[in-house]
């Protein structure tokens, strides 16, 4: 079940983004302050809208959705949304949640009367790029690295 985020779940949301990356320690060069910035999460909600999924009563998924001209990095373009921390507890994987969050901003910005939806993400995120591109995100542009990480700027037409 996917709902609107409510401060009281800032917990679990938060514990959900952790679990989600910790796959990837070994891959970041400054990995506390890259966890330090995955806390944050549940900031986006002062910007965006935060969805979270829910499978039998616990949080298992999140996902931020900013809005058009919203606050977003430079390397967007501030008139595009962009889903932003897609993240799924490593015990939910494998059910669709990711592919559902996605599906959820994707409708946030056709109610936007967006004509794109943007993203970044990176190739070591091997479960997540490939959901995206089947979904219809095509790379657009490199991304500035995250500790030593490439990323790039994905985008898929609403139009």
């Amino acid at each position: 079940m996917l709902r609107d985020y409510q401060p009281a779940d800032a917990d679990a949301v938060r514990r959900v983004a952790l679990a989600a990356f910790a796959q990837f320690e070994q891959d970041y060069s400054d990995w506390p302050t890259f966890m330090a910035n995955v806390a944050k999460i549940t900031e986006l909600s002062r910007t965006g809208e935060i969805g979270v999924a829910e499978d039998g009563g616990e949080i298992v998924g999140a996902v931020a959705y900013i809005g058009p001209r919203q606050p977003k990095a430079a390397f967007f373009d501030p008139a595009w949304p962009i889903i932003r921390m897609l993240v799924v507890d490593p015990s939910a994987r494998g059910k669709g949640i990711g592919r559902q969050l996605t599906e959820e901003c994707v409708r946030r910005a056709e109610r936007d009367q967006s004509p794109v939806i943007a993203l970044h993400t990176t190739t070591i995120m091997t479960v997540a790029l490939p959901m995206y591109l089947r979904v219809g995100f095509a790379k657009v542009r490199e991304a500035p690295d995250i500790s030593g990480v490439p990323y790039a700027v994905y985008v898929k037409r609403l139009d």
